[in-house]
């Protein structure tokens, strides 16, 4: 038998003398009552007997280890209540700045072996990511010629997600303010308390917009206290790009990308952070689940008990039974001296 959700008893093994309530029923039968009258005789008293009397005796009987099975209960200590359970993350505090130019549409990348852009892997992927460390705060800066801010660091994780679903090219002008983003993530790192402070960089090419320079950024960085990881995004050389034909289909066409490599190594070499390349969605999984393993969080855990004790419901009627059964084995079921 399953008890209702929030009922327990503190000594469960107290119960185990419930047994006995029976037992000793059945050694009582054997051993028979004790006369009231002795007589050499019975047998001219057999007429005096009465059926009534007899089941008032059971009754009396019954009520006594009724009684003695309540206090059993009692003794095992039933509570009403619930553990309560305080997560306390000690702290990791993430923002994720996203690449979102338009070199970000070329189509290197496949999702469930369907080729998809950069930018729709990206998304998928750091989802994955974020899903994966409930008890961080994360954020997300998109960029692209100018850093905009898609959500500050937070613990809901689910309007964080769907922040990020609606990351779209074009948003901003076009160009790569890598510089730009990272003094945009670091500022909202700041002034935070987390123990361990982290940007995750990610881009398919190299600086060419924003009025702050990708290693000045980096240099305050570190200066604040704060790591970056950098991932570089696509393949080398010409990746496939879709286009608008005079006709309105789109075409395809392999378009030379720049990448500047050694400049994000040099971020992460400053700040001691990694760099990573991602040339597709599987190594790109690959990266985040190895920073996922980089920057594990320290979870503090404490449980709390709050229970009401209901020894009370069953000692008060085990002592009105013994009191109903004093008042009726001295009154209307008296029995013979």
């Amino acid at each position: 038998m399953n008890l209702p959700e929030g009922f327990s008893f503190d000594y469960p093994w107290m119960l185990l003398l419930l047994l006995l309530v029976p037992l000793l029923s059945v050694l009582k039968g054997k051993a028979g009552g004790t006369a009231g009258v002795t007589f050499s005789n019975t047998t001219l008293l057999a007429a005096i007997a009465r059926h009534r009397r007899s089941r008032a005796g059971a009754f009396l009987v019954a009520l006594t280890y009724f009684a003695l099975a309540l206090f059993i209960i009692a003794l095992a200590r039933p509570q009403f209540g619930r553990m309560v359970t305080r997560i306390q993350a000690t702290g990791v505090d993430i923002m994720l700045a996203i690449d979102v130019s338009r070199s970000m549409l070329a189509e290197d990348f496949s999702i469930a072996n369907q080729r998809a852009n950069r930018i729709e892997a990206v998304k998928l992927v750091t989802e994955k990511f974020i899903r994966e460390r409930p008890n961080d705060r994360i954020g997300i800066v998109a960029f692209a010629g100018q850093p905009y801010l898609v959500s500050p660091l937070t613990l809901d994780h689910e309007w964080l997600i769907r922040n990020l679903e609606r990351l779209r090219i074009g948003l901003v002008e076009d160009g790569t303010a890598i510089g730009s983003a990272i003094a945009s993530a670091a500022n909202r790192l700041k002034d935070k308390e987390a123990k361990t402070k982290l940007i995750v960089l990610l881009t398919d090419g190299d600086n060419n917009a924003g009025m702050v320079q990708p290693l000045t950024s980096a240099e305050a960085s570190k200066a604040l206290g704060i790591r970056i990881y950098t991932i570089g995004a696509g393949t080398e050389g010409e990746a496939p790009f879709p286009l608008v034909s005079q006709f309105g289909r789109t075409v395809y066409r392999n378009v030379l990308v720049r990448f500047d490599e050694k400049t994000l190594e040099e971020i992460a070499a400053l700040t001691d952070g990694r760099y990573f390349r991602a040339t597709d969605t599987s190594s790109l999984e690959k990266i985040f689940a190895e920073i996922d393993t980089l920057e594990k969080s320290k979870v503090e855990v404490e449980k709390t008990a709050q229970y009401r004790d209901l020894f009370h419901w069953f000692l008060i009627p085990g002592v009105l039974c013994l009191l109903i059964h004093i008042l009726l084995s001295q009154t209307v079921w008296r029995r013979l001296p």
